[in-house]
């Protein structure tokens, strides 16, 4: 069981700067925010690379302890800009490592993780991973959005999503599990998200829910009613919204105790008024810059970002 927490938000966050970032042929088969065009790979890297870069002096300029980890170019991993898929931590002192779709995101795990952590000496390591021998996936914190708070996690079941390995997540870590499925229109066909955290974006006092695209109706009131139950304001956003990856967001807390929403300026080009004014009650607003990731990689700001509880 996780342990009472005095914390639910971090300061401290680990990202990977990438040595070879590039369109991932073996998730777009079910991420349909990746897109091709022909611009060079390389140059695809460099942009990838400024935009990284930017991002973490941004964060740290505003008070976030970024720990930077330097991809390598062999085994060429171009995903691994989105740590926050293969490893949770938590404040039991705790470490779970994930079972990933595609086999060229599974060459992103390393040992080198554990020099990021303050008591690397005695982790308790959860490790699923070897369950992608039998096609079991569950991946990480773009799987699952994680309510610390109440100990709830949220999960859009899907390929990248099992919920038989949920229920076992939920059993060790000591969450309580609640389960849907949500969808999105790709050519007028209903196909499935295939990571929770690009609809749906957990703080402390709100979320952010595309209710919109959980078409099941007792499914979407079950979701509803959970975040209300726990006081939580709703901040909802259409798919046209998820789309440019306003879903996609992450609470932060800085070194002065202002709690920070982390988004990109493509999610922030399209907030509401009226939804920048909930997220401000309890946030500041920081828009990041990282639209070549967002195009090739189909992750945005959250995805780049694994939370240190430990």
């Amino acid at each position: 069981m996780e342990a009472s927490m005095k914390k639910n938000i971090t300061n401290k966050i680990l990202m990977v700067r990438p040595a070879f970032f590039t369109f991932n042929e073996q998730t777009a088969v079910n991420n349909h925010y990746q897109k091709l065009d022909s611009k060079p790979a390389q140059k695809i890297q460099n942009e990838a690379m400024i935009e990284f870069d930017k991002m973490v002096e941004k964060l740290k300029k505003i008070g976030i302890d970024v720990k930077v980890m330097q991809d390598t170019k062999e085994p060429h991993t171009p995903d691994s800009i989105f740590p926050n898929n293969w490893f949770s931590t938590h404040y039991s002192n705790t470490i779970v490592l994930y079972p990933m779709f595609a086999e060229n995101r599974r060459l992103e795990r390393t040992d080198n993780l554990y020099d990021y952590f303050d008591k690397a000496d005695s982790l308790n390591v959860i490790d699923y991973s070897n369950l992608e021998k039998k096609n079991i996936f569950l991946e990480g914190t773009g799987a699952l959005v994680l309510d610390r708070k109440n100990k709830k996690a949220y999960c859009s079941l899907s390929e990248r999503a099992d919920e038989k390995l949920l229920d076992i997540f939920c059993e060790d870590v000591g969450y309580k599990k609640i389960a849907f499925h949500s969808y999105q229109t790709v050519d007028e066909i209903r196909k499935p998200i295939y990571h929770t955290n690009v609809m749906m974006a957990m703080g402390e006092n709100y979320a952010i829910l595309c209710a919109d695209s959980i078409d099941n109706p007792e499914e979407r009131e079950n979701v509803i009613r959970e975040l209300e139950n726990d006081g939580k304001e709703i901040v909802y956003i259409n798919e046209y919204q998820v789309e440019h990856f306003l879903g996609n967001t992450i609470e932060l807390i800085n070194n002065e105790n202002v709690k920070i929403c982390v988004m990109s300026t493509t999610a922030y080009s399209v907030v509401t008024p009226e939804q920048k004014n909930i997220i401000e009650k309890y946030d500041v607003i920081v828009p990041v810059d990282v639209h070549t990731i967002e195009k090739y990689g189909g992750g945005s700001a959250r995805c780049m970002i694994a939370e240190l509880f430990i």
